[in-house]
């Protein structure tokens, strides 16, 4: 209805503009017309010497006549200088007083003028007739087209414009109509208001929900990224209308969310996290419209999977060596009874002696609790699968020497330690499996007053694996990179990518050695060098 009441007032707005024009159009054509008929009469011999006889009216009526019939013109007033006329349409006006304006011709100029006379409003032109020899102006002559005529002929022309008037509002309206059963089509019914009430709650909706979400359309362009998926993918501004490739996102995330196949609950590290995404392909009766992907923080939780992890292995290394103790106790009490005193104080002391050994060398290396709990159960954990896990004698980490969390302490050390050990064990049949562990405290010693200084945090992880090839020391750290079965697919390729985004927060390096076995040796800084709340770095120094 809008569009149609636009096109109307187009239409009647173009009509009025076009009628005038034309009555203008119509009054100069007029008025040129009457101004030549006028000047050819004023320069007429025979009306030069007409209005020197005795009797004009005579000779001029006549010729008045035949001209106006020829030309058109509604009447032709031939005159003295005093006004006295000497022909007119009505010849019983002859001889009366010409009504109208005559100075300016008097004065020998002919002009133009709108007057109303005996024959009604007119559009009138007088001319000077000038005398043979000196040139003075001996008559007049007033040529004009009655605006009742020039109305008949606007009226003809009229009748065009209101032909096309009608035509163009006919094709505007069915131009309108098709135009709002589109429209209609396009927003499925809802009116304009709806449609923008809809949107405007939509819009709030979006980028208030705690769960990230993009929406990427077909050419890979960014269309919609509401605030949680910013802080999530560590993203300032709006995005949209950005490709994803400028974004600076991990490649196997930029796959994901482009992809045409849909994934679910799929791990990805970025630098600062962990997030769990789930992409879908948006389907529309024009085709494929983009993904719509959802992103969740994964970071605590996996954080804390890990930790978890880490205390089911303590008991059930707990656990193993419980039922080794019952075994070695029921050993004990069968000497006993048997009268081996000596053998039996030989062995109960033999095994304690040992499992303190490595409890001292442990605790009295690594004063952090919590790290020196972890290389206990994993030193359990890995003498139970066949392996051994050694502390090295360069050992020596105080317990305030970093400011990295022991969560992070425990994500870095309990994966590589893992790693390390699988490894190891693979290659058993060639080597004994062995991991050596060194933690330990680099360069300038801490002030006593403050505890800061200048040096560095060193966990170095060495097994008697394999080893890693060259060609594969880039890609290692990345998302289900793995040497066990299954890769990504098969839950495996995490832990590295985490070691490498915690290393990462906190500004820290990791060297990699692959050629008698993998040697990892992290490098963090130690007191007041860095920390976890600092900006993103680049990605781990890979040696």
């Amino acid at each position: 209805m809008l569009q149609f009441v636009v096109v109307t007032v187009l239409v009647v707005t173009g009509a009025g503009l076009a009628y005038v024009d034309a009555s203008q159009a119509a009054k100069d054509k007029a008025a040129e017309e009457v101004m030549s008929v006028a000047a050819t009469l004023a320069d007429s011999p025979d009306v030069r010497s007409a209005v020197q006889d005795p009797n004009p009216s005579e000779v001029l009526q006549p010729y008045a006549s035949r001209v106006r019939a020829d030309t058109g013109i509604d009447f032709i007033t031939v005159m003295g200088t005093d006004r006295t006329r000497y022909t007119h349409p009505d010849p019983e006006r002859i001889g009366e007083a010409f009504i109208g304006t005559i100075r300016p011709a008097l004065e020998g100029r002919m002009f133009t003028e709108t007057y109303t006379g005996t024959l009604g409003p007119s559009v009138r032109a007088v001319a000077p007739v000038r005398g043979e020899g000196d040139g003075a102006v001996v008559a007049l002559v007033s040529v004009g087209i009655t605006v009742e005529a020039i109305s008949d002929e606007l009226t003809s022309r009229l009748g065009v414009v209101a032909i096309v008037a009608v035509g163009v509002l006919v094709v505007g309206g069915v131009g309108s109509y098709l135009v709002s059963r589109r429209l209609s089509r396009q927003t499925r019914g809802v009116a304009p208001a709806e449609l923008s009430s809809m949107f405007e709650y939509y819009e709030a909706i979006l980028h208030s929900v705690r769960e990230g979400l993009v929406l990427v359309g077909r050419d890979g362009r960014v269309v919609l990224c509401n605030d949680a998926a910013l802080e999530l993918l560590g993203l300032t501004g709006d995005p949209a209308g950005t490709p994803l490739l400028e974004l600076d996102l991990a490649a196997d995330l930029e796959q994901t969310m482009t992809s045409r196949e849909p994934c679910t609950d799929e791990l990805h590290v970025t630098d600062t996290r962990v997030l769990l995404v789930n992409s879908a392909p948006v389907q529309a009766r024009d085709g494929e419209m983009g993904n719509v992907v959802t992103l969740r923080d994964h970071t605590d939780l996996q954080s804390l999977t890990g930790e978890l992890d880490t205390v089911r292995g303590f008991a059930e290394s707990l656990r193993s060596q419980a039922h080794e103790s019952a075994n070695r106790l029921h050993a004990v009490v069968s000497l006993v009874e048997l009268g081996k005193g000596e053998q039996a104080v030989e062995l109960a002391t033999a095994e304690l002696e040992t499992a303190q050994q490595l409890t001292d060398r442990v605790v009295g290396a690594v004063a952090e609790p919590v790290l020196a709990a972890l290389l206990l159960g994993k030193s359990s954990e890995a003498a139970e699968r066949g392996a051994e896990l050694t502390l090295t004698p360069d050992s020596s980490m105080d317990d305030r020497a970093s400011d990295v969390a022991p969560r992070d302490l425990i994500t870095i050390l309990g994966n590589l330690i893992d790693n390390a050990v699988d490894a190891a064990i693979e290659n058993a049949a060639t080597r004994a499996p062995r991991v050596a562990v060194t933690v330990r405290v680099d360069g300038a010693e801490p002030a006593a007053d403050s505890g800061d200084g200048a040096g560095e945090l060193v966990l170095r992880v060495a097994d008697s694996g394999r080893g890693i090839a060259a060609d594969a020391l880039p890609g290692i750290f990345r998302r289900g990179w793995s040497t066990k079965p299954g890769g990504a697919a098969g839950g495996r390729g995490l832990g590295l990518a985490l070691v490498g985004q915690t290393v990462r927060r906190y500004h820290g390096s990791v060297e990699v050695d692959g050629d008698d076995g993998a040697v990892f040796t992290v490098r963090l800084p130690a007191r007041g060098d860095g920390g976890a709340d600092q900006d993103r770095a680049a990605g781990p120094a890979v040696g």
